[in-house]
């Protein structure tokens, strides 16, 4: 592993060393930039997945590194939305199906462990990525620079920092943008699952008055033909309890609360326990920094937006800096990170205030809410191109994608490189 020397220049600091930041890390040097990655790579296991869609996968095909993952995934074919809110007005169960939009599958789901230490494997042996495993200690913004002093005593410069180092941002707190943070009533726990039924590559999700209680397909392994991962929300008192249950209880809880769809279900190794919370910045940039993932946006974990999200911040953010770079702009200058954050502004918004929305309305027993809920869930159950208008905007969303993004990205990304 390449480590940083007492004073190390840079085109790029990306500040995080998580999925995000790792994924970001890859593509801008990939684009031809330098780039030191400074944090901690945590690779443990905790039941969490990571439900990676089309759009994703574009991404990490056009780097060349979806292939290290081969074989370590579940394809997800079909989402089954099941109500279990016991509403006064009956709710419809919804069926989306990926061949309808013309897919394969929605995407794939890998657990969020082999995802980042798959990543951090091939950015260790990256030429021109630096990845140094260590915290960030102090970070200041110059005119022309950003200086960043690391907690062994290590000192970059970079021209710009980008940052995707989680909600508590130091990068985004040391330059001054102000975040809003919310709460929700909720604790998301997160398990692996073997199961006694086959998933059919299918994600059920069950819409509970404490939150989606979701089972995802995960690939399978000698002796475990049949497996699936866990996010179920629930409120902090049930999580308390679940918390003190054997595995065994614990599954037996599992079966019920999912009506035994997949049989006999044995708990994997450890759970998660994950309260519920959101967060908007009031900006996605200034000048030398831009914020990417969780630096930027927070939300439960709904509809598996989260790093796929995160993903298109990348994938914009690379297309701004190479753009800038092509007509001999400065890459940390505001003119060039306000292209980005034009680009991703609405998305953010989109998916923020949608998952918001959504997750309020399950947690809501007013019949006005229940009703528009319902209403929704028939139209889209009914109403073939609304049905495939909205799987669309699940996994390649609205408007122009980012070049790696797009449909063979990959060939021809390869190719220019």
């Amino acid at each position: 592993m390449s480590l940083a020397t007492p004073d190390t220049n840079a085109d790029i600091l990306v500040a995080g060393a998580g999925a995000a930041g790792l994924s970001a890390a890859l593509a801008l040097v990939q684009a031809g930039f330098s780039v030191v990655c400074v944090g901690c790579v945590d690779s443990r296991a905790n039941g969490r997945t990571v439900a990676l869609f089309e759009a994703s996968l574009r991404f990490y095909k056009s780097l060349g590194l979806w292939r290290n993952f081969r074989g370590r995934t579940a394809p997800l074919e079909k989402i089954t939305m099941i109500d279990a809110t016991e509403a006064r007005l009956p709710v419809p169960s919804v069926t989306f199906a990926a061949s309808e939009i013309g897919l394969a599958a929605f995407g794939e789901n890998i657990e969020n462990n082999v995802l980042v230490e798959g990543l951090a494997e091939i950015a260790a042996q990256t030429p021109g990525l630096v990845l140094h495993e260590g915290m960030l200690s102090d970070i200041s913004f110059d005119a022309d620079a950003v200086r960043a002093t690391l907690a062994d005593g290590h000192r970059v410069e970079a021209k710009l920092v980008v940052a995707a180092d989680g909600r508590g941002s130091l990068a985004r707190t040391k330059a001054g943008i102000s975040a809003r943070s919310w709460t929700y009533p909720q604790v998301a726990l997160t398990a692996l699952l073997t199961h006694e039924k086959p998933h059919r590559h299918v994600s059920t999700e069950f819409h509970t008055r404490s939150g989606p209680c979701t089972l995802v397909p995960l690939r399978a392994l000698e002796g475990r033909p049949n497996r699936s991962s866990l996010v179920w929300l629930m409120s902090a008192e049930d999580a308390d309890h679940r918390r003190a249950l054997s595995p065994a209880a614990l599954a037996r809880e599992i079966e019920r609360q999912v009506d035994s769809c997949v049989g006999k279900i044995e708990v994997e190794g450890t759970c998660g326990y994950f309260p519920m919370a959101g967060m908007s910045v009031a900006r996605l940039f200034r000048p030398r920094i831009a914020l990417i993932g969780e630096a930027a946006h927070v939300f439960p974990p709904l509809a598996a937006q989260g790093l796929n999200l995160s993903l298109r911040d990348s994938a914009a953010l690379v297309e701004a800096l190479e753009d800038a770079r092509g007509l001999g702009q400065d890459i940390g200058s505001a003119q060039t990170l306000a292209a980005y954050a034009k680009a991703r502004r609405g998305d953010i918004s989109l998916r923020t205030n949608g998952i918001d929305i959504l997750n309020r309305s399950l947690l809501s027993d007013l019949f006005p809410v229940d009703f528009l809920r319902g209403a929704g869930l028939f139209a889209f159950s009914m109403i073939g191109p609304l049905r495939r208008a909205l799987m669309r905007e699940g996994v390649l969303t609205h408007g122009t994608l980012p070049r790696l993004m797009q449909a063979r990205a990959h060939r021809s990304y390869a190719r220019h490189n």
